[in-house]
């Protein structure tokens, strides 16, 4: 999937997301309230700036327009948006309001409190008058607009008409995520985004079902005159209804583990498949796909193209090699991501040639003491090395396609050399895990894992289970 060529234009309500990383031992002695011991401080743009950042991520160009007051806040924000080349900051100051911050507090994996800097009346006529200008410059050249409402006072319904307008008049199509319970608002969008609630709120109707959210979709969309909708359902998944067809996708998530931002990861997604010339039906299960992945990362995320990639190979049933197998870039990149917001990231290695109940064990109580867990597997080459010329038993493809699809593993990845020592000291690991056979100084990267601060696991082994007794079992049943 390839979004290199497609520029989006956001325009919406833009803030600075903040993140206080820390660890609770204590309740303070003068409340009944946690004592939180920050470790680190995290800082992003955040609403339709998130918006933007996925668009980035993916591979895409994004031109994001919002309101930022003059202050420290949006000269932060504005450093942020200039280190991502991706990115054109064509954001408006504005003398009337601050710039929106919200900053989440999290012990742990745990939000324990979020404290709101904002304001949220409608845009001032200067402002008005200001985004408007702005879109007309922006808009040549793109490929998409999106429309991304957090009811903060950016997109006032003059601003609005105003964007769908100009897109129209130069045939870019237009998604709107919408925050108001009125979608006509938004007249003149090609497809809207709202999750179920909001469009139950919208439509006066119930969406429980999915016979419920096509009949409450069809009464908003005739209501709005709006051609497509596309109605997020959490653990539901998603479902799209056109102006003479419906369908539904499931959700793809193995874990959901924070829905922070997952709605700015589906808009951005299908805009940018739709910009690439996929039907809007296909664009939802990419969409689909990438909001998986989204909800599996803690705080304000974003999914990048080989995660898309990796994904989308999977669901679609190609070779179980090119559909499990991370190369070693981009697991270095998805470990990255995971630590950034605060994930205790487990790593283990091994042929796991014929997967047997002593393997199972091992990586399930691998996957206990992290949060991610990473399966490094020996190469076919590799293993014929360690084991013999007869083995493997089961080719990599195989062997991948099999440990990828348990509960505990979240991502595989394959090295060729006599040991993962450079894998390892590429991602290092926050726990290095092996089996309790072998002795500390036995562990390959111990050294290195330990000394950046991270620690070693030696975890006890299902007596009696190899595949070597496996192998050896069924050798001797042909006798």
């Amino acid at each position: 999937m390839n979004f290199t060529g497609c520029r989006i234009l956001v325009l919406g309500d833009v803030m600075l997301d903040r993140f206080l990383y820390g660890d609770v031992d204590r309740i303070s002695p003068e409340a009944p309230v946690p004592v939180v011991r920050l470790r680190r401080t995290i800082a992003m743009p955040g609403g339709a700036g998130n918006v933007a950042r996925n668009i980035s991520a993916l591979g895409g160009q994004a031109v994001l327009i919002g309101l930022l007051g003059q202050d420290s806040a949006a000269s932060e924000f504005r450093a942020l948006l200039a280190e991502d080349l991706r990115i054109t900051d064509a954001c408006v100051l504005s003398g009337a309001r601050p710039t929106i911050c919200k900053t989440r507090l999290i012990a742990g994996t745990q939000q324990l409190a979020r404290l709101d800097e904002e304001t949220s009346h409608l845009a001032e006529p200067a402002e008005a008058a200001a985004l408007v200008a702005a879109v007309a410059a922006a808009l040549p050249g793109c490929n998409a607009l999106i429309l991304s409402d957090y009811a903060k006072g950016v997109l006032a319904p003059k601003v609005i008409e105003a964007a769908i307008t100009a897109a129209r008049t130069q045939g870019i199509p237009v998604f709107a995520d919408p925050k108001s319970d009125d979608f006509s608002r938004y007249r003149g969008a090609d497809c809207l985004t709202p999750n179920a609630r909001e469009l139950a709120r919208a439509a006066r109707l119930p969406t429980g079902t999915e016979e419920e959210v096509v009949a409450a979709a069809r009464a908003v969309m005739a209501d709005a005159g709006v051609p497509a909708l596309l109605c997020t359902r959490a653990e539901k998944g998603m479902t799209l209804i056109e102006a003479n067809s419906a369908e539904s996708v499931p959700a793809v998530a193995r874990e959901v583990f924070d829905v922070s931002g997952a709605g700015d990861t589906v808009i951005a997604t299908l805009a940018l498949a739709h910009a690439a010339c996929r039907p809007l039906a296909e664009a939802m299960r990419i969409a689909n796909a990438a909001a998986g992945i989204v909800v599996g990362k803690l705080g304000t995320a974003t999914v990048g193209a080989d995660e898309l990639a990796h994904a989308l190979r999977a669901e679609s049933g190609e070779s179980p090699e090119e559909g499990m197998l991370l190369d070693h870039a981009g697991a270095a990149r998805l470990v990255a991501d995971w630590k950034a917001h605060g994930l205790r990231v487990g790593f283990t290695n091994g042929c796991f040639d014929i997967l047997h109940a002593g393997h199972v064990a091992l990586l399930r109580a691998a996957r206990r003491r992290c949060d991610r867990l990473v399966v490094a597997l020996n190469t076919d080459a590799s293993v014929a090395r360690l084991k013999g010329p007869s083995r493997p038993v089961n080719p990599l493809a195989d062997r991948a396609a099999v440990i990828a699809a348990l509960a505990s593993v979240d991502a595989v990845v394959a090295f060729d050399e006599p040991t993962p020592l450079e894998l390892i000291r590429s991602l290092l690991p926050d726990v290095l895990i092996k089996g309790a056979d072998y002795t500390l100084s036995q562990v390959v990267g111990a050294t290195e894992v330990q000394a950046a601060g991270g620690v070693v696991a030696l975890i006890d082994l299902l007596p009696g289970r190899s595949t070597t007794r496996v192998i050896d079992k069924v050798e001797a049943s042909r006798k």
